[in-house]
């Protein structure tokens, strides 16, 4: 049996950052967080320097990473080769994100996260299908040739999908899927998430009444927040019970906004990181094609050729710090934002985004200058 010490770290088990303590592990499994003169005989005692230990990051929105995108590769060794960049910068679970693609695309994509989830690879927990349900006028970089109506065999193609997955996320904008649509879905189990869309606040209301209990990257490609119009910001900042994902690079959300919505955000429901990382995370290469269109990497930003952003050119770590640095946010909730916030989301999180005794001990380590690394636990 291998038991293994942890200590001479700050330890974040999910809700509170623990000071002067030592974790305890047993066979890779988490056991106890203990006071760091209290270690039982038998155990290894590994001293981490500094940083914080931590669950692993949890990411609900990622289009690519290592070179390659789940669009163009839309299969298990596609999953595989996402799933391994990003565990290189700290992510041990995550959603394969399908941007707006033809029925054909989607069913494969949701064949290949169910082969993949079959086949045991590590940290994949179901998917994010986000479209082609969206608004034209909020479509960012998403092909304005796909976006559709969801008529009803989509409705009961992602009903049949929430049965064979753990996980099945779907980004909606009520102009394109009606309420009694989103009341169907969730009552299936679909994470209905609202995003892509100019909706009004009323209408935005209507789809959280109806079921849809999360919001995709929040302020951006999204009706926003006025003086007489709320808007889908608005909406979202009010509702208990609904949360929202944040891109926070700072390039997409100015600091002062992600402040603001995260002093007024009504709970319960929380804002969590995503990355909405495309095939550029775990890579160098500086540009990339998304529906045919090409994508250009440069000063942190990934934009078409007209200067539409085009996802983000990020990673939790770097998250992290801008929200502690820029935004001025006390490291423990910024760490629940990529670790229990986008968990809770999720039907089933199959252990990831706390520490609970006797499950796996799915957990990293951000050293004394914020990076990560996975532990080894075993």
């Amino acid at each position: 049996m291998s038991k293994r010490a942890y200590s001479g770290a700050g330890i974040f088990d999910g809700e509170r950052l623990h000071a002067g303590k030592t974790l305890l592990a047993e066979d890779g499994v988490f056991n106890a967080v203990i006071d760091a003169g209290a270690v039982p005989d038998g155990y290894e005692v590994t001293d981490l320097g500094g940083g914080a230990l931590m669950p692993a990051f949890v990411d609900l929105q990622v289009n690519g990473g290592g070179g390659v995108m789940f669009n163009d590769e839309t299969n298990v060794d596609g999953i595989v080769a996402i799933a391994r960049a990003h565990a290189t910068t700290g992510t041990g679970a995550l959603l394969p994100t399908l941007i707006t693609d033809t029925p054909e695309r989607t069913a494969a994509a949701v064949d290949a996260v169910e082969a993949a989830i079959g086949r045991g690879v590590p940290g994949i927990l179901g998917i994010h299908l986000e479209g082609p349900h969206l608004s034209i006028t909020r479509k960012g970089a998403h092909d304005p040739a796909l976006i559709r109506p969801m008529q009803d065999r989509d409705e009961a193609f992602l009903r049949a999908a929430a049965e064979r997955l753990p996980n099945i996320m779907v980004t909606v904008a009520p102009e394109n899927v009606s309420t009694d649509q989103i009341a169907r879905l969730a009552g299936a189990g679909v994470i209905v998430s609202i995003g892509h869309t100019d909706c009004s606040f009323e209408q935005a209301e209507a789809a959280f009444a109806a079921g849809a209990r999360c919001v995709t990257h929040l302020f951006n490609a999204m009706s926003q927040m006025g003086n007489r119009e709320p808007g889908l910001v608005g909406a979202t900042l009010k509702a208990a019970g609904v949360s929202a994902g944040l891109i926070a690079d700072g390039i997409h959300v100015h600091p002062a906004s992600m402040r603001a919505a995260l002093d007024s955000k009504m709970p319960p429901g929380d804002i969590f990181l995503v990355t909405d990382a495309m095939s550029t995370v775990g890579s160098d290469i500086t540009e990339f094609r998304l529906n045919g269109r090409r994508v250009l990497r440069h000063d942190g930003r990934l934009t078409l050729e007209d200067g539409t952003l085009a996802g983000a050119d990020l990673d939790f770590a770097t998250a992290i710090s801008v929200l502690v640095e820029k935004v001025g946010l006390d490291p423990a909730r910024a760490y629940a934002m990529a670790t229990s916030a986008p968990a809770a989301v999720l039907s089933d999180a199959r252990g990831f985004g706390s520490f609970s005794p006797g499950k796996p001990l799915n957990a990293i380590h951000l050293d004394h200058r914020g990076r990560p690394c996975p532990l080894a636990a075993g």
